[in-house]
């Protein structure tokens, strides 16, 4: 697909040096999908695709100038958010997306590695629900970091993990994706729920091969869809399906994506 010469989506997260996840997975996704990608590193780590080794800290000032830099030299259509460490760096965000109201973020609250090393300090969670979701147009939280920002056990089934979403969503995020890739059962639910509206369901088969990065692909294509100017029902849609078909690539995968839901039935569609 061309890249479009005009939008951007700025990622804001940090970089993973084996690739897999990160930024490095964030502007994969965004070129693929036909947007360029501009960046603001909040932290670099040292990692395989086993485990983390080592972690180091941008300054908050830092992470904020290279945002405004970024802002400034190119048409930005959205921000994607991604690692942010430490509750400073939360701040330093928060503060330029209030200076761009007008542009969506879409936060992937990443809380830790996929191999379980922490990302976000403990203290840091209570200023990312206060300060910086608010500003969100989306939050895409799996139910493991769903369970975490509301000081719940893991949501036992869908009911659950929506009531625990409906809680959060009452804190003051804009609208919720609540991610089921980490429940059991033959089929993976994802929860989009927004003020004043009831919840959209996307139900598709469970994949029995993985990848790292899917939370990082997923809210970066939301991200890109939002800046083309898709609703962000049609956004979700579309990234799910993007994600799915990169997973069902791994050859253990042959399944189909279904995307009939309870609550709405949506036939995915193409940007081409």
């Amino acid at each position: 697909m061309a890249l479009s010469q005009n939008l951007n989506v700025l990622v804001v997260g940090g970089s993973d040096s084996s690739g897999g996840a990160g930024i490095a997975r964030d502007i994969e996704t965004i070129s693929s999908i036909g947007l360029r990608t501009c960046v603001a590193v909040t932290a670099v780590t040292v990692q395989t695709h086993h485990a983390v080794g080592d972690i180091r800290h941008m300054q908050p000032g830092l992470v904020a100038d290279q945002m405004r830099a970024a802002l400034q030299a190119n048409a930005v259509a959205a921000i994607k958010i991604g690692m942010l460490a430490t509750a400073q760096i939360i701040a330093a965000v928060a503060a330029v997306l209030r200076e761009n109201p007008l542009i969506p973020a879409i936060l992937d609250p990443v809380l830790a590695s996929s191999s379980g090393r922490p990302l976000l300090e403990s203290s840091a969670i209570d200023v990312m629900k206060r300060d910086l979701m608010p500003l969100c147009r989306l939050v895409t939280p799996n139910l493991i970091e769903l369970a975490v920002l509301t000081g719940s056990e893991l949501a036992a089934d869908d009911n659950d993990a929506l009531r625990q979403e409906r809680r959060l969503l009452a804190e003051g995020p804009q609208a919720l994706l609540v991610k089921g890739g980490h429940a059991e059962g033959p089929r993976s639910t994802d929860i989009l729920l927004s003020r004043g509206r009831e919840p959209i369901r996307f139900d598709m088969p469970r994949l029995a091969g993985s990848m790292r990065g899917t939370g990082c692909m997923l809210a970066s294509a939301i991200a890109a869809y939002l800046g083309i100017g898709d609703s962000i029902e049609k956004a979700v849609l579309q990234a799910k399906l993007l994600v799915f078909e990169k997973i069902s690539k791994n050859p253990m995968c042959d399944s189909r994506p279904s995307f009939a839901s309870k609550d709405h039935v949506r036939r995915p569609m193409r940007h081409d």
